[in-house]
């Protein structure tokens, strides 16, 4: 029977490991996009503070492909500040979902220690007969 529980217990420890090393994995992409994210915003505030060093009738050209497009002033600061908008909106979508990771990430880990736990008291009364 205690065998029997045993190996239960490890295929259980088994399971919920696996289950943690893919919400590591989760949490390592989650930063790693966070990151990227994290350098387009700071790009894209450094372009909305030379755009406003420009004049009214100063010429933007904007990269699209290989051709540079005459593009009017308050149209690429509006593109700029909604691009702004948009990455800040992921970054605080990422942050939830990071923290709701780590919520996981710390109940797994207490799941583990009880299965390990219930692990050590049946093998410590198996030892004992």
């Amino acid at each position: 029977m205690s065998t029997a529980a045993v190996r239960d217990l490890q295929h259980q420890l088994e399971n919920q490991a696996n289950a943690l090393n893919k919400i590591r994995k989760d949490i390592a992409k989650n930063h790693q996009v966070r990151k990227q994210y994290t350098i387009q915003h700071g790009e894209n505030e450094m372009v909305q503070k030379e755009l406003e060093l420009l004049s009214e009738d100063a010429n933007v050209y904007k990269l699209i492909g290989p051709v540079l497009v005459k593009q009017d002033l308050a149209e690429a600061n509006a593109n700029v500040a909604k691009r702004i908008e948009y990455i800040t909106a992921e970054l605080r979508r990422m942050d939830g979902t990071l923290k709701a990771l780590e919520e996981q990430q710390n109940a797994k880990k207490e799941e583990i220690l009880k299965i390990q736990q219930r692990m050590q008291v049946l093998q410590s009364g198996k030892a004992k007969t």
